[in-house]
């Protein structure tokens, strides 16, 4: 695939407790800008979340927030945006943001960051989707998942293509160079032999 034109960012509405986690999330956005990359992500002006727009947007890029309409009444909404979205439900939000991206990036976040990036690979897993997920990997902040993901494949409950079709590193340029290269195919489930006999 060529490289995206519309990246979605999940992470974290905190900062986390290293200065490390926010100076990536700045340089991630530069660098988003400086490709000219889109930023599509969740529209708050908190955490990692803001630092990522705020880097696009003073490089001179697009961002996009998609934001549920109770989190815009809590005030954490991002007002300088390119584009503010105002959904209802955070289904909703997952679902434009899929909508409006052709690839999917999480840098180091919680559960929402979690959730988010999982439907993406389930949604691949599925076939719904062909785009390139990634985690850059700031602080191995992600090494324990990667862990894990390697012990679905060797359990048997992914494919090891599926394992490798998801990216893992600390270099961004690494990521960046990477997207262009992603083939969609080998996320894609095969259909348990033993499942379809039974």
């Amino acid at each position: 695939m060529p490289q995206p034109t519309a990246l979605c960012v999940y992470c974290g509405s905190s900062s986390g407790k290293h200065p490390q986690y926010l100076e990536q999330a700045r340089a991630f956005g530069a660098e988003m800008a400086r490709r000219g990359i889109a930023l599509v992500y969740g529209g708050g002006k908190v955490g990692l979340m803001g630092t990522v727009a705020d880097a696009v947007l003073a490089g001179g890029g697009e961002v996009i927030g998609v934001i549920p309409r109770q989190l815009v009444e809590r005030e954490v909404a991002h007002k300088g945006l390119t584009e503010l979205v105002v959904v209802e439900t955070m289904h909703q939000r997952k679902t434009r943001m899929f909508e409006l991206s052709d690839a999917f990036v999480a840098l180091p976040g919680g559960f929402g960051t979690m959730d988010e990036m999982f439907e993406m690979l389930t949604w691949a897993q599925l076939g719904l989707h062909r785009f390139p997920c990634a985690f850059l990997n700031v602080r191995q902040y992600y090494d324990p998942l990667r862990g894990m993901m390697d012990h679905m494949a060797e359990e048997g409950f992914i494919t090891p293509g599926q394992r490798e079709s998801v990216w893992f590193g600390e270099d961004m340029q690494a990521l960046f160079d990477w997207m262009p290269t992603y083939e969609g195919d080998r996320a894609a489930r095969l259909v348990d032999k033993r499942i379809v006999d039974a």
